[in-house]
């Protein structure tokens, strides 16, 4: 094994591709070149199948694809450093280290030795930071062989590979070889993330939690309930775990799947910071008989808990929060469109929209021609889309907490709330109501023969005629009432009144860059565009502050890693890159990847960065229909200019002040603190 690397299998400082697959297609000619295998395309295909399977990247920039393959004649271990970082599927950010293990099929005990010590190695920082510092390929390799040396001594045993070293092989991503070497059987979990809206966060906890699990060689099935829809796990692989991890901000899409597992449920935001932490405990929680567990029927499903009981307010906000998020698809789709309306047929069309779309057709037009008539059907659909605002808000807060049997009830109070102009705040109070009324009716005890009616005829018909009635009755005045003044506020605030608003959401909007706090903020804005028109723009306007807000963090982060390279480390640096795309975009999670390695100095910029743009948005007027896109649905933005400038006014303040922090702001050594407090003890 003491050959297992020489230099010629070694590019340092040599992009070799832009893609992993490019990457490892040369990483293989390599070995091809050295005589250590017969088939570049075949050692890529096997690689890449396992690529594919599970991708190999792992946090702080490294990757290590790996294959056994019948191309291979001798193990062989081939390296490169890559001067611009290549994307291998860690949440952390691309990957300017690879290592290709290629090993004959038949050699999986080298296979085995060579990963894990691998692995176990790149943990080292001073062995990563010597890999960068190389100067040739000869010291890095010699590097490398030194590392390797304990793998250089026989082993006398397939078992004398013990059950850490298969862990640290899953750190490379090897954990199903390491377990199939072992013979032992890795405990297997399942896992669910999801966020209100489905963007980033999602996505960026299914890695995370995967990345961990490879570490502590578990296998986990992960299914990302986001904005692209879900592919659900296979019932097999579910009745296969030991237990579930929801790390989700919102409802568990058919929870009733999970029935009887122990579960560890957590918000989304915790599956990105502690993913190792949650495996732990779902562990634990395999091994617990009194762990919590998902209950055995649909409508209990969607109230289990963690073990440490979940608080009334927690419970509360997330159920607000899964209402919100099935109510977004709505109001962008509805908002985009009155938008597009407006665009081609004038603010005059929210007049006459109907007679135009019901008196003519594209063959006999109106007299504004095709663009008052596709004006008018594009706004009449949106409107319409936008008419389902309460009542998908309402039905789905309902089924948060009744699951199924709540969705019919909320989506009639829904609309009784849009009946008596209680809005928005109608629809949240009316799917708690519906969704409590038919919770209780579904934890009644009943006759076999009733059962089967219970959740069809029984739970729609006594939850619609409880919640709705309640909401004509005694709740709907009232409410409507507060949703008017709030209205009239809105649509008062001029001046110093406004910007203040601004500056406190767009603050909210850069504190917790995509969690609870920010969501605040953004539902607050989704929830009055709605109410929105030509001669109350107050709700577009706050609409454009929170999105120009959102948009500032990533791009100033993507900002001070030009003005400053230095300061910022060569994964920071390349999730810069990737930073202004997504600020263009309007998703605030694109900072999360500094702000976790510098809350402290991070924070602060983007509260600062984004107070200033929301306070801008609302000082000059800029409005915005539609609720998510960014700079890309310019057609829907008021005042351009001015929301162009407020964004590059936050950006270039919160990048600025990101600077002066990371220059001028450290920490007090310990040494220098004990070294002052010692003579004070000595003189007491």
């Amino acid at each position: 094994m003491d050959t297992v690397i020489e230099p010629r299998l070694v590019a340092l400082d040599e992009q070799l591709g832009a893609t992993s697959s490019e990457v490892i297609r040369a990483l293989a000619g390599l070995v091809v070149d050295a005589g250590r295998a017969d088939d570049a395309e075949a050692l890529f295909a096997d690689a890449w199948a396992r690529e594919e399977k599970d991708s190999t990247g792992v946090p702080g920039g490294i990757a290590i694809p790996h294959a056994k393959s019948d191309a291979v004649s001798v193990p062989t271990l081939a390296a490169a450093r890559l001067p611009v970082g290549v994307d291998f599927g860690s949440f952390d950010g691309p990957a300017d280290l690879i290592f290709l293990i290629a090993v004959p099929k038949e050699a999986t005990q080298d296979h085995l030795a060579v990963l894990s010590t691998l692995a176990r190695s790149l943990i080292r920082e001073d062995f990563v930071a010597g890999l960068r510092a190389a100067p040739d390929a000869e010291a890095f390799v010699a590097l490398v062989n030194e590392a390797l040396a304990p793998v250089a001594e026989p082993a006398p045993a397939a078992a004398a590979v013990p059950a850490a070293a298969a862990g640290a092989a899953a750190t490379a991503a090897g954990a199903a070889d390491a377990a199939a070497a072992t013979g032992a059987a890795k405990p297997v979990l399942v896992a669910v993330t999801a966020c209100p809206t489905g963007i980033a966060h999602t996505y960026m906890a299914a890695d995370a939690l995967s990345a961990a699990a490879e570490k502590a060689g578990v296998e986990l099935h992960v299914e990302t309930q986001g904005s692209s829809g879900a592919k659900p796990l296979a019932p097999e692989v579910i009745a296969s775990a030991s237990a579930a991890i929801f790390a989700v901000d919102v409802d568990v899409r058919d929870k009733a799947r999970f029935a009887g597992k122990p579960v560890v449920q957590v918000p989304v935001k915790r599956g990105i910071d502690d993913p190792a932490g949650l495996i732990r405990e779902a562990l634990a929680a395999a091994d617990n008989p009194n762990a919590a567990r998902v209950a055995g029927d649909a409508a209990a499903a969607g109230a289990a808990t963690s073990a440490k009981e979940e608080h009334f307010g927690q419970k509360i906000k997330r159920v607000l929060l899964t209402g919100v998020s099935y109510m977004i698809p709505f109001v962008a789709g509805g908002g985009l469109l009155i938008a597009l309306g407006f665009l081609l047929g004038g603010y005059d069309i929210t007049a006459n929209a109907t007679e135009i779309v019901l008196g003519n057709t594209i063959f006999n037009l109106p007299p504004g021609g095709l663009a008052e008539y596709f004006g008018a059907v594009f706004f009449s659909i949106g409107a319409i889309s936008m008419g389902f605002l309460v009542p998908a808000l309402a039905g789905y807060i309902a089924y948060a907490i009744a699951d199924r049997p709540g969705i019919a009830p909320g989506f009639v109070v829904g609309s009784v709330s849009v009946l008596m102009g209680a809005g928005f705040l109608g629809g949240l109070v009316g799917g708690l109501l519906a969704g409590y009324v038919a919770l209780w009716l579904t934890r009644l005890s009943v006759p076999r023969w009733l059962a089967g009616l219970m959740p069809v005829v029984i739970i729609p018909l006594l939850g619609s005629i409880a919640a709705s009635g309640l909401m004509l009755v005694v709740f709907g005045g009232p409410i409507a009432a507060l949703t008017n003044a709030l209205n009239a506020w809105l649509s008062g605030l001029t001046g110093a009144s406004a910007i203040v608003l601004g500056l406190i959401l767009g603050a909210m909007m850069g504190f917790d860059l995509g969690g609870p706090v920010n969501k605040v903020a953004y539902a607050f804005a989704v929830a009055g565009l709605s109410t929105g028109s030509p001669d109350n723009q107050a709700p577009w306007m706050i609409m454009a502050a929170v999105m120009a807000a959102g948009m500032v963090p990533p791009l100033a982060m993507a900002l001070a890693t030009v003005l400053d390279r230095r300061l910022f480390t060569p994964v920071e640096r390349e999730n810069g890159k990737a930073a202004w795309l997504l600020g263009a975009a309007f998703i605030s999670e694109g900072a999360i990847p500094f702000a976790a390695a510098d809350l402290l100095r991070v924070i602060p910029a983007t509260v600062i960065g984004g107070a200033i743009a929301g306070a801008i948005c609302m000082g000059m007027g800029v409005t915005s229909q539609a609720p998510h896109g960014g700079i890309f649905v310019f057609f829907a933005i008021g005042n351009l200019l001015w929301f162009v400038l407020a964004i590059a006014a936050g950006s270039v303040a919160a990048a600025l002040v990101v600077i002066a922090l990371k220059r001028w702001a450290h920490r007090r050594p310990v040494e220098a603190s004990v070294g002052v407090a010692e003579p004070q003890v000595a003189t007491a």
